[in-house]
């Protein structure tokens, strides 16, 4: 079990992802991998693969660089790209993150 646990924390979170997936299926083997990436994304397996792809990059981001400079840049980046400050601002306020952090991102690209 030590070599298993290496190599699936060597993938990091997504593999805890999967694993979790294949546990709810009841299946095991390929079937459990086959109906877990399936159940994971739009799309089938192929869906969830690239779940799991945007699942590893989201999380090592996170890791880099936090959740605050993340939202921030996503809603800067968006907001350069045209998307009007209303639909940003009541997009904001719709995430599940604590009031503190909503003011700091609407300050940031300037919605308040």
């Amino acid at each position: 079990m030590d070599e298993v646990v290496r190599k699936l924390a060597g993938v990091g979170f997504p593999a805890v992802v999967l694993l979790i997936a294949m546990a709810t299926t009841g299946l095991a083997g390929a079937a459990a991998i086959t109906a877990a990436l399936a159940m994971l994304g739009p799309g089938g397996m192929v869906g969830g693969i690239v779940l799991l792809g945007i699942i590893g990059l989201a999380s090592d981001a996170l890791s880099k660089y936090g959740l605050t400079e993340l939202l921030k840049g996503i809603y800067e980046e968006r907001k350069v790209k045209g998307e009007s400050l209303h639909k940003l601002r009541k997009e904001i306020d719709g995430l599940l993150i604590s009031k503190e952090l909503k003011l700091i991102v609407k300050e940031h690209i300037g919605c308040i």
